[in-house]
Protein backbone atom coordinates (compact mmCIF):
# COMPACT_ATOMS: atom_id res chain seq x y z
CA UNK A 1 0.00 0.00 0.00
CA UNK A 2 1.60 3.03 -1.26
CA UNK A 3 1.19 6.54 1.39
CA UNK A 4 0.53 9.61 0.10
CA UNK A 5 3.49 12.00 -0.02
CA UNK A 6 4.14 14.57 2.76
CA UNK A 7 2.63 18.14 2.17
CA UNK A 8 4.29 20.97 3.05
CA UNK A 9 2.30 21.71 5.94
CA UNK A 10 3.25 18.64 7.92
CA UNK A 11 6.50 19.38 7.69
CA UNK A 12 6.17 22.79 8.62
CA UNK A 13 7.32 22.24 11.72
CA UNK A 14 10.01 19.83 11.37
CA UNK A 15 11.45 22.51 8.43
CA UNK A 16 11.44 25.17 11.07
CA UNK A 17 13.25 23.47 13.38
CA UNK A 18 16.02 22.62 10.96
CA UNK A 19 16.46 25.95 9.27
CA UNK A 20 16.87 27.79 13.19
CA UNK A 21 19.54 24.61 13.73
CA UNK A 22 21.17 24.68 10.04
CA UNK A 23 21.70 29.15 10.92
CA UNK A 24 22.93 28.54 14.55
CA UNK A 25 25.30 25.80 13.19
CA UNK A 26 26.76 27.73 10.37
CA UNK A 27 27.34 30.41 11.86
CA UNK A 28 28.97 28.85 14.81
CA UNK A 29 31.03 27.36 12.58
CA UNK A 30 32.08 30.38 11.01
CA UNK A 31 32.79 31.46 14.51
CA UNK A 32 34.48 28.63 15.75
CA UNK A 33 37.15 29.26 12.64
CA UNK A 34 37.26 32.59 13.12
CA UNK A 35 38.80 32.14 16.41
CA UNK A 36 41.00 29.24 15.56
CA UNK A 37 42.58 31.62 12.39
CA UNK A 38 43.09 34.63 15.57
CA UNK A 39 44.49 31.70 17.93
CA UNK A 40 46.63 29.83 15.20
CA UNK A 41 47.79 33.14 13.41
CA UNK A 42 47.79 35.30 15.60
CA UNK A 43 48.59 34.12 19.16
CA UNK A 44 45.55 35.22 20.72
CA UNK A 45 41.93 34.05 21.95
CA UNK A 46 41.41 30.96 23.27
CA UNK A 47 38.97 29.03 20.80
CA UNK A 48 38.57 25.38 21.37
CA UNK A 49 35.57 26.52 23.56
CA UNK A 50 33.84 27.96 20.95
CA UNK A 51 34.39 24.22 19.00
CA UNK A 52 32.65 22.78 22.02
CA UNK A 53 29.73 24.82 21.75
CA UNK A 54 29.64 23.98 18.24
CA UNK A 55 30.10 20.53 18.29
CA UNK A 56 26.95 20.06 20.66
CA UNK A 57 24.64 22.51 18.70
CA UNK A 58 26.13 20.32 15.39
CA UNK A 59 25.17 16.95 17.34
CA UNK A 60 21.47 18.45 17.84
CA UNK A 61 21.28 19.20 13.79
CA UNK A 62 22.13 15.86 12.83
CA UNK A 63 19.06 14.48 14.82
CA UNK A 64 16.85 17.59 13.33
CA UNK A 65 18.26 17.03 9.84
CA UNK A 66 17.21 13.40 10.28
CA UNK A 67 13.79 13.84 11.54
CA UNK A 68 13.36 16.24 8.95
CA UNK A 69 14.43 13.56 5.99
CA UNK A 70 12.84 10.67 8.06
CA UNK A 71 8.80 12.65 7.99
CA UNK A 72 9.71 13.70 4.26
CA UNK A 73 10.92 10.04 3.18
CA UNK A 74 13.36 11.61 1.26
CA UNK A 75 16.45 9.99 -0.76
CA UNK A 76 19.05 8.96 0.92
CA UNK A 77 20.84 11.41 -1.00
CA UNK A 78 19.42 13.98 0.71
CA UNK A 79 20.02 13.39 4.14
CA UNK A 80 23.93 13.00 3.13
CA UNK A 81 23.74 16.06 1.89
CA UNK A 82 21.92 17.59 5.01
CA UNK A 83 24.91 16.04 7.13
CA UNK A 84 27.74 17.34 4.80
CA UNK A 85 26.48 20.86 5.47
CA UNK A 86 27.70 21.24 9.07
CA UNK A 87 31.43 20.62 8.40
CA UNK A 88 32.59 23.73 5.63
CA UNK A 89 32.02 27.18 6.62
CA UNK A 90 29.07 29.00 5.11
CA UNK A 91 27.50 25.85 3.43
CA UNK A 92 24.84 25.29 5.77
CA UNK A 93 23.36 28.27 4.30
CA UNK A 94 23.54 26.74 1.10
CA UNK A 95 21.81 23.68 1.89
CA UNK A 96 18.91 24.76 4.19
CA UNK A 97 17.77 26.96 0.92
CA UNK A 98 18.06 24.06 -1.09
CA UNK A 99 16.70 21.86 1.57
CA UNK A 100 13.48 24.53 2.37
CA UNK A 101 12.91 24.72 -1.70
CA UNK A 102 12.73 20.90 -2.28
CA UNK A 103 10.40 20.44 1.18
CA UNK A 104 8.17 22.80 -0.51
CA UNK A 105 8.55 21.68 -3.76
CA UNK A 106 10.00 24.01 -5.68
Amino acid sequence: MMTAAPTWVSLAGALRRYQLAAYVVGVMLIVACAFSISEYGFDKGEGRYVWVVHGWFYVLYLVLAFDLFRRARWPIGRLAEMLVAGWLPGLTFVIERRITRFAKGG
